[in-house]
Parts: structure tokens; sequence; C-alpha cells
């Protein structure tokens, strides 16, 4: 197995991933589109344990972009690296972008498409959910956040 690393762009936080990424999508929420000024974001999820920071944890910040998540960021460039949420404290998302090799993960779905930029349709055939998933983990039983 080829390793799975990354980092911020300017190259003061490198981070390896102790186990194969999984659950890629696109998320179009508002948060995601001011955290990466882009239309959208691309994220994977890995289990907490093994997203480890190997260079500048100094320079890895965090904070709250909504009322069930944190984002991380390097303190130096600000390049967002990944998402802390409430419902799911066992694992993190990450910035797809991020990976040395983000070809190697492509995203399965969408997710807060309802929260689109109107020009920025998607330009696949993957499934597109309005808000969460209706299956996203964590979430039973209760209402979604919103974002």
């Amino acid at each position: 197995m080829t390793d799975w690393t990354g980092g911020c762009c300017c190259g003061t936080v490198r981070y390896r991933l102790g186990s194969e990424p999984c659950d890629a999508g696109w998320c179009h929420c508002r948060t995601c589109q001011l955290n990466s000024g882009a239309p959208a974001m691309a994220f994977a999820t890995v289990p907490s344990n093994d997203y480890e920071v190997v260079e500048g944890q100094d320079s890895v910040k965090r904070f709250a972009s909504s009322n069930f998540g944190w984002r991380i960021f390097c303190g130096a460039c600000g390049t967002p690296l990944g998402m802390h949420v409430q419902h799911q404290p066992d694992t993190i998302d990450f910035s797809v972008a991020t990976l040395d090799q983000p070809e190697r993960i492509a995203p399965g779905f969408h997710i807060f498409y309802a929260s689109r930029i109107p020009w920025a349709d998607g330009c696949d055939d993957l499934p597109r959910h309005d808000r969460f998933r209706p299956d996203t983990r964590g979430l039973e039983g209760s209402k979604p956040p919103s974002s």
C-alpha cells in the first residue's frame, strides 16, 4: 500500500493517514464555500486516530465553524485541512485537495446541494442530497444541524 500523505500550501503542516480514506464527497454548504473560497469542497473521512500530523503540529489551528463542527487549518498559510463534527466524534473529514495525490480518491456524492451557488452545478451523475445524506452516521433520531 502506498502511503496517504498530504499537507498545506506553504509546507509547514504535513500529515499522514493511517488508513485508506473513505466516504469521499462534495460539500456545497455555505461554511465549506467560505472556508475553501470555492463553490464546493471535496472531503473524505478517516478515523480520528488515523489522521496524524507529522510536521508543524504547533501551526495547526482550530475554530468552531458551526454549532456542531470545528475546522482545522494551517495557521501559517490558512490552508483548510479538515473538520471534526459532534455527531461523528471518532472520525475526521479532511480536504481531499491537500493530499499529495488527490487523484487517488474521487468524490462519490454531493451534500448540501440545496446551498450550491447556482452557476456551480455539478457536472457529474453523482447522487445529490439537499442537506446531509439520509443515512449519515450519528444523526439517527435527531434533527440534523443546519448549515
